[in-house]
């Protein structure tokens, strides 16, 4: 049998997109090291010709602490720029996350009116007698999941189920659909009695649902190939009072989008469509946003921040203060000056990266 929301992929192209990000990861690391190489040895350099400096001339010592004031100021300086845009940038991440939190509670209460109405779908009569039997039963370790991947070879029942002859014109394919719809897990093997409705849909459901279109088999089956599977779904047999209860959940998805609809075929390949396109993408989306960690720019910035105050504040500042060997204050310098240098090698290749994450 052939599943017309399955996608056959060829096998091949997998190692070789392994071999490329490979490739890729190995050139990203070699970028990150080869500045950080380099920044190394020129403190190492710096650390050698200044000391061997103060060892030929002993004066040149003095010259290093009356210069440590201005060291300390340019020091300090940048600090308090960098220390003035994480403070900004805390503040107005704070705010973004706020709005994204919004923006996923609504998409997330869609998500589960869209799910009820499945609900409503699935446990009514409109599917062709024996089918629900045929497949919560003969084929009840069997997810829609499993089905649209079975060019990976790691189900046999979904090969099995494949490979067999169905007398319900295909609808199995719509009815395991809707069964993945209201699973809360990949794994999931069958629906419980009670559907759960999480706070927080986990990413990994979100993520199946969106690579594989669940959703869009409404749009298939009731508006694209209406005419060839009309005989089949009779969405007549729905109870009056879940009809209501439908479209009443759809006006609550988005009143603007359903407002003239009715109860029919032409509703439901809308809400389909509707769902893949705005809701799900959607839902993924942002449940990434709320959940990404810092920027890697922040971690960046906060780690050159507390390099400068350590060696170029905290250490110049021991040395005046305490009379610490001459030493301190040449690894202060070397320090601080190679830290600039792995800066102005490496930032705008990071502030790339992170532009285009």
């Amino acid at each position: 049998m052939l599943l017309s929301s399955v996608e056959c992929r060829p096998r091949y192209t997998a190692p070789l997109r392994y071999l490329c990000m490979r490739k890729k990861s190995f050139f990203k690391d070699l970028y990150a090291v080869i500045p950080l190489v380099f920044s190394g040895l020129l403190c190492i350099a710096l650390i050698f010709f200044l000391q061997q400096k103060v060892s030929s001339a002993p004066e040149f010592a003095q010259k290093l602490t009356d210069f440590s004031t201005i060291f300390i100021s340019i020091s300090g300086f940048l600090s308090a720029i960098i220390m003035v845009y994480l403070a900004y940038t805390a503040v107005s991440l704070k705010t973004t996350k706020d709005i994204i939190v919004d923006k996923l509670s609504k998409v997330t209460q869609q998500m589960h009116n869209f799910r009820s109405i499945i609900e409503i779908l699935l446990r009514s009569k409109m599917w062709l007698p024996g089918l629900r039997e045929y497949i919560d039963d003969e084929f009840e370790g069997l997810n829609f999941f499993e089905v649209k991947e079975f060019y990976k070879g790691k189900s046999k029942l979904a090969i099995e189920f494949l490979q067999e002859h169905h007398n319900y014109q295909d609808t199995e394919n719509l009815y395991l659909e809707m069964k993945s719809l209201l699973m809360t897990s990949p794994k999931d093997k069958k629906i419980p009695e009670a559907i759960g409705y999480p706070k927080v849909y986990p990413q990994d459901i979100v993520q199946k649902w969106l690579e594989h279109k669940c959703g869009s088999g409404l749009w298939y089956y009731f508006g694209y190939k209406y005419g060839v599977f009309k005989e089949a779904l009779d969405y007549n047999a729905v109870f009056e009072r879940h009809q209501e209860k439908v479209m009443t959940l759809a006006n609550a998805i988005d009143s603007a989008h359903f407002e003239d609809s009715s109860f029919n075929e032409v509703f439901f390949s809308k809400l389909g469509e509707y769902m893949t396109k705005e809701v799900v993408p959607k839902l993924f989306q942002f449940q990434e946003k709320s959940t990404r960690n810092i920027p890697g720019i922040i971690r960046y910035l906060y780690i050159i921040f507390l390099l400068l105050v350590i060696c170029g504040l905290l250490l110049p500042l021991a040395v005046l203060l305490f009379s610490l060997p001459v030493i301190a204050l040449i690894g202060s310098y070397a320090f601080v000056i190679s830290t600039i240098f792995f800066i102005a090698t490496t930032f705008y290749q990071f502030l790339f990266r992170e532009v285009n994450s």
